[in-house]
C-alpha cells in the first residue's frame, strides 16, 4: 500500500513539474502566437456553434453540404499544427511588418511552415495566411491555409507522391 502511494505521488509530482515547464515555455513568444490564436478560436466556434457550408474537392471533384461542425479542434487542427514557437524552430524565421501586415518565413529546409501572413484590422487579425511545404525523397507536398475570423476557412493541399499522380485536395467552409 505505502509503495503504491509512493508511486502515485511520484507521477503526481512528475506530472506538476511537466504541466509548470510547458507554462513556461509559452510565456516569452518569438513570433506571433498561432497555437494560441487558433486555440481561442476553437473554443469561440465551439461556444457559437455556427452553420457552415463546406465544400471538399477531391482534383476537381466537388461536394457540398451545409452542416453544424461538432468538433472545431478537428477541424482546425492543421492551423494549430502550423505553430512557429517551436524551441528547436527559435531563430528560424524572419519576421516583416508593414501597412497592418505581419510576415513570417523560413527558408529553413527541416521546418515545413515556410511563410505565415496576418493581416490585421486593428488589434484583431482580419485574415491568416499559411504556406507549409513537405519535401522528401518519395513525397512531396504543399497546404495553403486562411482563415477569416467569423466568414472563412480554406485548406488547399498539393500531393505528389513518387510514381503516383498529383493529387489536390480542398476545403472551403463558409460560416454562415
Amino acid at each position: 500500500m505505502v509503495k503504491k502511494l509512493q508511486i502515485l505521488v511520484f507521477a503526481f509530482t512528475l506530472f506538476s513539474c511537466n504541466q509548470r515547464k510547458e507554462a513556461e515555455a509559452n510565456t516569452d513568444l518569438l513570433y506571433f502566437d498561432v497555437k494560441g490564436y487558433f486555440g481561442k478560436e476553437i473554443s469561440r466556434l465551439q461556444r457559437l456553434n455556427p452553420i457552415v457550408n463546406k465544400t471538399v474537392s477531391v482534383n476537381g471533384s466537388a461536394e457540398s453540404k451545409v452542416a453544424k461542425i461538432a468538433d472545431w479542434s478537428k477541424e482546425l487542427a492543421i492551423f494549430v499544427n502550423a505553430d512557429i514557437n517551436k524551441t528547436s524552430w527559435k531563430g528560424s524565421f524572419k519576421t516583416k511588418e508593414q501597412d497592418g501586415v505581419d510576415i513570417y518565413t523560413s527558408d529553413n529546409k527541416k521546418i515545413p511552415v515556410k511563410k505565415i501572413s496576418i493581416i490585421w484590422k486593428g488589434q484583431k487579425a482580419d485574415k491568416i495566411e499559411i504556406i507549409i511545404d513537405n519535401k522528401n525523397i518519395l513525397y512531396q507536398s504543399q497546404d495553403t491555409l486562411t482563415y477569416c475570423p467569423d466568414s472563412l476557412y480554406v485548406i488547399k493541399k498539393q500531393q505528389k507522391i513518387r510514381l503516383l499522380k498529383e493529387k489536390k485536395y480542398s476545403v472551403i467552409g463558409k460560416l454562415k
